[in-house]
């Protein structure tokens, strides 16, 4: 691994991540180092993000082993969304980061400019579309039935709410507030009972009504801490949201985050769409020396 590489930064409503492009996975290797990942998204030290974003091509990925085989039924997908948290763990996808990524493939030439996206995740193959007002919108398919739907406890100081759980495809607890600034600054992860829903933890979402299909929210991500958004944990919320209020299919939700407003559509198999901006804002070279030193 050389020490000067490219990289670039891009958010998707305030929630950023660093792309390290490594097309033919020659120059990080099978998977990231999380100690790499850990220093390059320090925001004082590194370049700061809430995780990193490998650029690389789906099948030099499977000739390392690193990712199993193609699943029955999806689409072929030439990049893959190799993604690591801030604090260097794995996740399997990222709604707001496999748009920043689109977003990347799409202003590069790297896939047809016009067309859907197809990008492999750990949670298979999601297709990313790009709108003539310049958002783009993932389908995340359904959340998982097994993990979703059941009824959880979360613990702050101060607060004990019931809340349900969410899988789609990260693991999230959401849970209803009075009011989101009396939640205080999220500087501890919030405890989740029964914590064995959560083998590997849990996003947390904190959310409060504003109106017919519309809501707000705040988030702790797990492996990253508070953030200015969760594409995910979007998708939870407004699924939660939906059940409660009997919503038709088709019916679109607006969720406000603290970095913007997202919308989530559900369709007659309750699959769930994600729309919203999604930019890249710099691109360079970084000293890995300097920045591991």
């Amino acid at each position: 691994m050389t020490s000067r590489v490219p990289f670039l930064r891009g958010h998707g409503t305030a929630n950023d991540f660093v792309l390290l492009p490594d097309h033919d996975s020659t120059r990080y290797g099978p998977a990231l180092d999380p100690d790499l990942v850990q220093a390059v998204t320090d925001r004082r030290r590194g370049l700061g993000g809430d995780g990193v974003i490998r650029v690389v091509r789906t099948a030099t990925l499977r000739a390392h082993g690193a990712i199993g085989p193609a699943r029955p039924g999806e689409p072929a997908a030439e990049w893959f969304m190799d993604y690591a948290n801030a604090d260097g763990s794995t996740a399997e996808m990222c709604g707001n980061g496999i748009r920043v990524l689109a977003r990347h493939l799409l202003d590069s030439g790297l896939v047809e400019r016009s067309g859907p996206v197809p990008i492999g995740t750990r949670a298979g193959v999601l297709v990313v579309t790009p709108h003539p007002d310049g958002t783009l919108a993932v389908d995340l398919g359904a959340p998982d039935p097994r993990l979703s739907g059941h009824p959880v406890e979360v613990v702050l100081p101060g607060l004990r709410a019931a809340g349900t759980s969410v899988a789609i495809p990260n693991p999230h607890a959401v849970v209803g507030v009075a009011d989101l600034a009396s939640l205080g600054p999220l500087t501890k992860a919030p405890r989740v009972l029964p914590a064995v829903l959560y083998p590997h933890g849990t996003n947390v979402e904190f959310v409060v009504r504003r109106g017919p299909g519309h809501v707000a929210m705040r988030v702790w991500e797990r492996g990253v801490g508070e953030t200015q958004s969760c594409g995910t944990g979007v998708c939870a919320v407004a699924w939660v949201a939906m059940r409660e209020d009997g919503a038709a299919p088709g019916t679109s939700y607006r969720v406000d985050v603290p970095g913007g407003t997202l919308h989530v559509t559900a369709d007659e198999d309750g699959r769930l769409v994600l729309r919203g901006p999604a930019v890249v804002v710099a691109e360079g070279e970084a000293d890995l020396d300097a920045i591991m030193g």
